[in-house]
This record gives C-alpha cells, structure tokens and sequence, in this order.
C-alpha cells in the first residue's frame, strides 16, 4: 500500500481496553483479528493530511479533560457483535475536529458514529445473535473516562500506532 490512510481512535482506559480486547480476542475470526480493542473516530484521513493531523489533534487533546462515557450494552452489528457506548462529550469533539477537516473527509466519516467497539465482525447471522444474547446478560451499564485520542496508519490488515494525545484539559465539576 504506497499512500496508506490515517485513522483517529478515542483511546479506551486500561480496565475497559483489557475487558474488550479480552473478548474480541476470544469471539473475532482469529485469521481476520489484526487489531485490539478500539472506538474509531474517523475512518480514513488522506495521507496528505498527515502533518496537520500531528498537529491539530494534540492542540484538541490539549484543551479537553477526560471525556465522560458510559457501556450501554450490546450492539447488534447485523454479521457482529458490538459494545454500545454513549458519549456526548466525544461526539462533540469528533465534531468539531471534522468541523476543521471540512471538505477533507471520506463519505464514511461524514456521518456521526454510533460509538462501540467491534468485538465480532464477519460472522454468521447465527453465530452473531448467540453472542449477543450471551453478552447481554452480562453486559452491565459501565461508566468511564476516554483519556484521549490515538491516529493510526492504516497497514492492510494491522494498524500502525503514530501517537497518543492525552486529554490534558481540567477535569470539569
């Protein structure tokens, strides 16, 4: 891939990453499992973008606190199986940072995101629906913080780490 994309990730704190990626790793096609647990933001940033990406998103990270979020339960994903997150604070910020790339973005990242993080994907019908009836009764309402952003270099299959942004901003009573 000569002029791979760049993705924007909201980084999940160690306790939910460990959780997710735990069953993502147990219940994802082994042979299609490239990457860990994740809550992609943007799906694809022309590689052109590369160096105001590096730019930009530590300045965004910068003025926000942790950003409030909560596990609402199972998200069916037709042939997956998702955990449903709700954040208000993260769509908003996702906003405003499509709001500076207007007129950059992909088709796909036009749209709002139902935030979740994938932890089955390509499977049958079958096989999705009884994980998910698995999950929701052991899916409890779980609130928590997204400590910041990650981009990522799209590699084929795995994603490439560029950086972290911590969210630095004060925490708001």
């Amino acid at each position: 891939m000569t002029n791979p994309p760049f993705i924007v990730t909201a980084s999940l704190p160690p306790n939910i990453f460990a959780w997710a990626d735990a069953l993502r790793r147990k219940h994802y096609p082994p042979e299609r499992n490239h990457l860990h647990a994740h809550v992609t933001l943007f799906h694809s940033f022309a590689p052109s973008l590369f160096e105001e990406l590096k730019a930009v998103l530590p300045r965004f990270a910068a003025e926000e606190a942790p950003i409030p979020a909560q596990i609402t339960g199972v998200m069916d994903l037709g042939k997956g199986t998702a955990i449903a997150i709700r954040s208000t604070g993260m769509l908003e910020l996702r906003e405003r940072i499509a709001e500076h790339f207007h007129g950059s973005l992909t088709a796909q990242d036009l749209h709002e995101p139902r935030l979740h993080i994938t932890v089955q994907n390509k499977v049958t019908l079958d096989v999705a629906r009884a994980l998910q009836q698995q999950l929701a009764t052991r899916t409890e309402p779980r609130d928590f913080h997204f400590p910041g952003l990650e981009l990522y270099i799209y590699r084929g299959g795995p994603w490439e780490l560029v950086r972290s942004f911590a969210f630095r901003g004060r925490v708001r009573a």
